[in-house]
C-alpha cells in the first residue's frame, strides 16, 4: 500500500476506482484509535464507480508517527495527503473523531469540498460536572482497560462479542502517546459557536443507541448548521460496521442528491 511522508510520519492511504468517475472522489477520514478498514463496506461500494481516498492517520493503523496535539493537526495531514494526490475538491466523510477533522477543514478550506458527511460526530464534547469527573478519572485505568472499556460501549447492545473483541484488540495496537493526547484533543475541540459559517451541504448520521457522542448533541450542532440533513439509525457509536448497508445507502443517495 502507499504511503506519503508528512512531517515525520508515514501515512498510509487506499486510492481505488476510476479517476474518471462519477462526481469528485469521496474521501473517508476514521475515528479515534480506529483505522481505513472501518470504511471497508463504504469503499467497496463506491470505487466500482467513483475514486475514493481513505486513510490510516497518524499513529492509527499502517501509519507511524505521533506528537500530534489537537484536530487541527490531523487535518492538515489529511489536506497534505490530498494535495499531494492533486485533489482540489472533494467530498469528505468522517467518523467521530474524522467528523471533527472534516468540520475543522470545512471551516478552514470551504472552497474544497463538494459535500460533507458526519457520522456520530459533533462539533463539542458537553459533560455534566459528574460525567466529565467521571470521564477524567477514567484516563487513570490501566491502558487496556481504559480502551476495553471506551470501545465496548461503543457499540449498541446485542452486537457481536467477538467482533467487539477484535476492535478492541486492534485499538490497543495504537500506541498510548497517540490514544492519551487525542482523547484530550477531542476533549478540547470545540467549533459550535462557528459551525454556522458552514455552508457546504452537510449529511449528519448517528446511531440513536450511541452514548459516547450522544445524539442530543449531534442535534444541537445540527440546528447550527445552515444546511443540513439529518438520518438518525438503530444502533451506537459504530455505525460503519454497526449498520453499514444502512449508512452506505445514506451517504450514496446524499452524495448523489437523491436525498
Amino acid at each position: 500500500m502507499p504511503q506519503l511522508e508528512v512531517d515525520g510520519a508515514a501515512l498510509t492511504y487506499d486510492d481505488e476506482g476510476p479517476r474518471d468517475g462519477d462526481g469528485v472522489p469521496l474521501v473517508f477520514v476514521h475515528g479515534w484509535t480506529a483505522n481505513r478498514h472501518r470504511w471497508d463496506h463504504q469503499v467497496a461500494h463506491f470505487s466500482d464507480s467513483r475514486r475514493v481516498i481513505r486513510l490510516d492517520l497518524r499513529g492509527h493503523g499502517e501509519s507511524s508517527g505521533s506528537g500530534v496535539r489537537t484536530i487541527a493537526e490531523l487535518a492538515k495531514d489529511v489536506l497534505a495527503l490530498l494535495d499531494h494526490m492533486k485533489v482540489e475538491r472533494f467530498v469528505l466523510i468522517g467518523h467521530s473523531m474524522g467528523g471533527m477533522i472534516s468540520q475543522t477543514i470545512a471551516l478552514s478550506h470551504p472552497e474544497r469540498l463538494e459535500r460533507m458527511v458526519l457520522v456520530n460526530s459533533i462539533s463539542r464534547m458537553t459533560y455534566s460536572r459528574g460525567r466529565g469527573l467521571l470521564m477524567a478519572a477514567s484516563t487513570l485505568a490501566p491502558f487496556k482497560v481504559f480502551i476495553a472499556a471506551n470501545i465496548q460501549r461503543a457499540f449498541a447492545p446485542g452486537h457481536p462479542r467477538e467482533e467487539i473483541r477484535e476492535y478492541v484488540r486492534a485499538s490497543g495496537d495504537t500506541p498510548r502517546e497517540v490514544v492519551m493526547t487525542l482523547y484530550g484533543a477531542m476533549r478540547a475541540f470545540d467549533v459550535l459557536d462557528r459551525v454556522g459559517e458552514i455552508r457546504t451541504p452537510t449529511l449528519m448520521v448517528h446511531g440513536y443507541h450511541d452514548i459516547q457522542l450522544p445524539v442530543s448533541q449531534m442535534l444541537r450542532m445540527a440546528k447550527a448548521y445552515p444546511d443540513a440533513v439529518v438520518r438518525i439509525l438503530d444502533a451506537g457509536h459504530e455505525l460503519p460496521v454497526e449498520k453499514p448497508e444502512e449508512l452506505t445507502a445514506a451517504v450514496d443517495a446524499f452524495v448523489t442528491g437523491r436525498g
